[in-house]
């Protein structure tokens, strides 16, 4: 069976990199119909962010990767939090000391202190295992509790990265339990998985370093080795540093108050660094679980695009029916619409799903619909061609805009053959007449269709807009 887990701490909010860590966890165990999990690591009190918990909870699901046991969902390897299972990892402890494979750790900070400043005179790596005491006292809680390592070589295979072998130099007399007593993250992870039936551990490549004392570890305690492969970093937009707040590694949270979908946001951190060998660019969370492979996932850092995400999301947007689409903006229409009825605002809806990039785009793309919208002329000195048009020369396009549809009927098509005829008789490109009458008449750096958007708008209500410039 084939059994993922997601196993985060609660210090804060989920960014990109660990949703697609979560992600492409949640994809191997459904691909298989196995289970994915979510576990807490709360070991680090220190560092713990009170709600955070309950937020990473809220990010798994508003994006729909769904875990089937976890702090919320209680399963048959519960509890899924780590600081419920102390007594688990004593008796795990307990083993290593009596097989000889750890020991009490008796020193001070500031004797630990001196044997690296020993060791950076001597010009040498740290190594706590060259200071290990002779006559160690008996673990009673109150001091580290360390793995007693033996420095040796171990190969292991990575999903991503292959065949890796490690240097023997570097496994050293790691911390199993801390002085609080609560054990290590290096220790507890292990152990967890253990008895967890965890068969693959995808994780960020950061933890590949730590893994030569893992392997140490999984050895002492006599465990059989799961799947590891290990998650190469998510890269800012320039793809020369990992991605950091400073550069877009918001809260998720905040991408679906932003108005990005849910669908969109799990198809643009799915293709980060994976591809199924096809030409495709976008993928629904169905062709996800069918066609993703640890395989196709790339060594080198994904970089992380911000105006791919944005067409992403309009894509999405797109794709989704008139029904579905007003179900989800009900958040995002501008204030003036709540007095509207449901049939005029699905109406404006349907112009402007086109143009949507995020549901918050909506109120600057229809308030106008709603209310009087308010005059900026800078939409007119601010457009290259426009600008050098004169007052007068505006209003007589305007009135010559007002003419003509004053005469027309009112229905896009009719409104169309009048705006092409008005190119005639003004002798204008329709760059600059119908974008001086898209202004005007709406205000706003981008509308919908014009003759879509004037029909909608009304033939009293355009005309009047027409004669206040």
């Amino acid at each position: 069976m084939i059994r993922t887990r997601f196993a985060p701490s609660p210090t804060g909010f989920l960014h990109v990199g660990g949703i697609r860590t979560a992600l492409f966890a949640y994809l191997v165990a459904k691909q298989a119909n196995g289970q994915f999990v979510l576990r807490f690591e709360d070991t680090d009190k220190k560092r713990e962010v009170p709600g955070s918990a309950e937020h990473l909870i809220a990010s798994l699901k508003s994006l729909g990767i769904d875990y089937d046991e976890g702090p919320d969902k209680p399963g048959e390897y519960g509890p899924y939090i780590q600081s419920e299972r102390i007594d688990t990892y004593k008796q795990w402890a307990q083993k290593l000391i009596d097989s000889g494979c750890a020991y009490a750790d008796p020193y001070t900070a500031e004797e630990i202190q001196a044997f690296r400043d020993k060791s950076q005179a001597a010009k040498r790596a740290f190594l706590f295992r060259e200071y290990r005491p002779e006559n160690p006292p008996e673990w009673d809680g109150s001091q580290p509790l360390r793995f007693k390592a033996e420095p040796k070589s171990y190969s292991y295979h990575d999903e991503i990265f292959g065949d890796v072998t490690t240097n023997a130099e570097v496994v050293d007399d790691f911390i199993l339990y801390k002085s609080d007593g609560y054990p290590t993250y290096n220790f507890a992870h292990i152990v967890d998985d253990a008895e967890m039936h965890i068969s693959h551990v995808i994780r960020g490549q950061e933890f590949i370093s730590s893994m030569p004392n893992y392997l140490a570890l999984y050895e002492a305690l006599g465990l059989e080795l799961p799947v590891f492969a290990h998650m190469p970093h998510i890269l800012n937009e320039q793809g020369n540093k990992k991605l950091g707040k400073r550069d877009g590694a918001k809260d998720v949270l905040d991408y679906i108050r932003d108005g990005y979908l849910p669908e969109a946001l799990v198809s643009f951190i799915a293709t980060m660094g994976w591809n199924d060998g096809t030409e495709q660019e976008v993928f629904t969370k169905q062709e996800l679980i069918d066609k993703f492979s640890l395989s196709r996932v790339q060594k080198s850092g994904a970089r992380f695009d911000e105006k791919r995400l944005l067409w992403v999301n309009g894509h999405f947007i797109r794709e989704l029916s008139l029904e579905e689409l007003y179900g989800r903006v009900e958040f995002f229409w501008p204030e003036a619409a709540k007095k509207a009825d449901e049939a005029y605002k699905k109406q404006v809806l349907a112009l402007a799903q086109d143009r949507l990039k995020t549901l918050k785009d909506l109120p600057g793309l229809t308030s106008y619909f709603f209310e009087e919208p308010t005059r900026n002329e800078e939409l007119i000195s601010g457009n290259k061609q426009l600008a050098k048009l004169s007052t007068d020369e505006i209003h007589g396009l305007l009135e010559a805009a007002h003419d003509a549809l004053s005469q027309s009927e009112w229905t896009p098509e009719a409104i169309q053959d009048a705006l092409n005829k008005l190119l005639e008789t003004t002798g204008q490109k329709p760059g600059i007449l119908f974008s001086l009458i898209r202004i005007v008449t709406t205000w706003a750096a981008f509308s919908p269709q014009l003759n879509d958007t004037l029909a909608l708008l009304g033939k009293d209500k355009t005309l009047s807009r027409l004669q206040s410039f």
